[in-house]
């Protein structure tokens, strides 16, 4: 017996649902068939990243979103947030430097997007550094300069933003770059410093002013600076991050004990 018009719409509309469904996540369809983002929240998912699922997932609903809105800023930068973490912690080695390369493209366009914000400058700033810091002195040498400008950026937009974060950030780049190129040991422990006053319990600020006072040569300080770290909570936003530099601390505790 044949459908009627009626019966063969509803049938199509079922076997639409039922296909939308495949897969990893519900897919929403518009009236005219066409397929959206996934319904999923990715920030729920970033929250729980230290599952390496649960972060690609959300890297790749962020890339979703960013794809059919090119001018989507608030995806193009917590997609260069996200790619900084599977860069640094939730990939493999041998596949983290290209996470890091569209992290710092990511960052770029959520800069460009939006050069009065500081998300952007911030993440493509992190996204760099990372690059530099584990992967040889050619990074290092591309990234030097435009980590320093971006960091700068976010100081003259929005110097607290992420308590003090791009402080902390240039702390680093002081500490790391050679004196020939502009760094400083001593300007890092300003910088570092001044993280600090914006969050004095962060686990990973506590843990780079550690290092920068070992370059110095002020150990007992140094220890004190990694027995902070130890003792500061968990920031419930940042989880994953103070864990691993609580690790960190430890070793940098046993190492100074020697």
């Amino acid at each position: 017996m044949a459908l009627s018009e009626e019966s063969g719409a509803a049938a199509a509309t079922a076997l639409a649902r039922n296909v939308a469904s495949i897969g990893l996540g519900i897919i929403r369809f518009d009236a005219a068939g066409a397929a959206q983002v996934p319904a999923e929240d990715p920030d729920q998912l970033y929250g729980d990243r230290e599952s390496p699922a649960s972060a690609s997932r959300a890297v790749e609903i962020w890339s979703a979103r960013l794809a059919a809105d090119p001018r989507d800023f608030e995806s193009a930068w917590k997609l260069a947030r996200a790619r900084y973490w599977m860069g640094t912690h939730g990939l493999p080695p041998t596949q983290r430097k290209a996470a890091l390369e569209m992290g710092v493209a990511e960052g770029r366009t959520a800069a460009a997007l939006e050069p009065q914000r500081p998300e952007g400058h911030f993440w493509m700033a992190a996204n760099m550094g990372a690059l530099a810091e584990s992967f040889g002195l050619r990074q290092g040498i591309k990234y030097r300069g435009a980590i320093r400008e971006a960091l700068e950026r976010v100081l003259a937009l929005d110097p607290p933003y992420l308590h003090g974060s791009a402080d902390r950030a240039l702390g680093r780049w002081y500490l790391k770059v050679p004196s020939l190129f502009g760094g400083s040991d001593r300007r890092s422990e300003e910088h570092l410093r001044k993280a600090l006053a914006y969050n004095p319990q962060s686990v990973i600020t506590h843990v780079f002013l550690a290092e920068t006072l070992v370059a110095l040569g002020r150990r007992d300080e140094a220890r004190r600076e990694a027995q902070a770290a130890l003792d500061a909570p968990l920031d419930p936003d940042w989880g994953p991050e103070d864990r691993h530099f609580k690790r960190q601390a430890e070793a940098l505790l046993k190492q100074l004990a020697r």
